[in-house]
């Protein structure tokens, strides 16, 4: 079973990620299970605007979409600014919209048999509505969202200090990401003895 996570912070490496931090704990927990993990952060990468699977020159985009197909299991990570997933994850979903079109040799969209999940943080509130979007977003694509396959954590309303500035309220989304870990493997294994057919033509 392989895992790909996909980080959708705006700090580009080696910089510190708060985003990661707690994302690394929901990958941790499928490591312990034996799940294989590849972890994409984004904005280390040239995604061209668009909703095609390839945008040409330059574009990155494909190759991170074979990796993203390798995986049964999505995890998708962002930060929270102005309420609202980041500008970066917003890219890669708009570029995930081919996958709407795109069937594999049973017929099949491709997302189908793969099961996602994600991660939120920031220091204001927003993480619900964030969820929606991401989650709503990956499963209009194809993808199996399994009931609460999500952690996040923000410090809520008003600034104030980031993740891995505070541990304030860190048991409870570590908690949360762990369960989110097990339920999405517990689902994904579920589609592999038991995959979605194709849908009727």
């Amino acid at each position: 079973m392989r895992a790909i996570a996909i980080n959708c912070t705006l700090k580009r490496s080696p910089e510190r990620s708060n985003t990661d931090a707690l994302l690394d704990i929901v990958l941790g927990a499928l490591v312990r299970e034996g799940v294989e993990t590849d972890t994409i952060r984004a904005v280390d990468h040239v995604i061209a605007p668009g909703v095609s699977s390839d945008e040409g020159d330059g574009d990155e985009w494909p190759a991170l979409r074979e990796r993203i197909l390798a995986a049964e299991i999505l995890v998708m990570a962002s930060p929270t600014w102005l309420g609202q997933q980041s500008s970066v994850c917003k890219r890669v979903l708009e570029r995930m919209d081919a996958m709407l079109s795109e069937t594999d040799d049973d017929g099949r969209p491709v997302a189908y048999n793969r099961v996602a999940g994600c991660v939120v943080t920031g220091n204001e509130d927003g993480a619900h509505h964030v969820i929606a979007e991401i989650c709503g977003g990956l499963n209009d694509i194809g993808y199996t969202v399994p009931g609460q396959s999500w952690t996040y954590w923000n410090m809520g309303p008003g600034p104030g200090p980031s993740y891995l500035d505070t541990d304030h309220g860190h048991d409870w989304s570590r908690s949360t990401g762990e369960a989110a870990a097990a339920n999405l493997l517990a689902v994904a294994r579920a589609l592999a003895a038991n995959p979605i057919p194709p849908p009727p033509s």
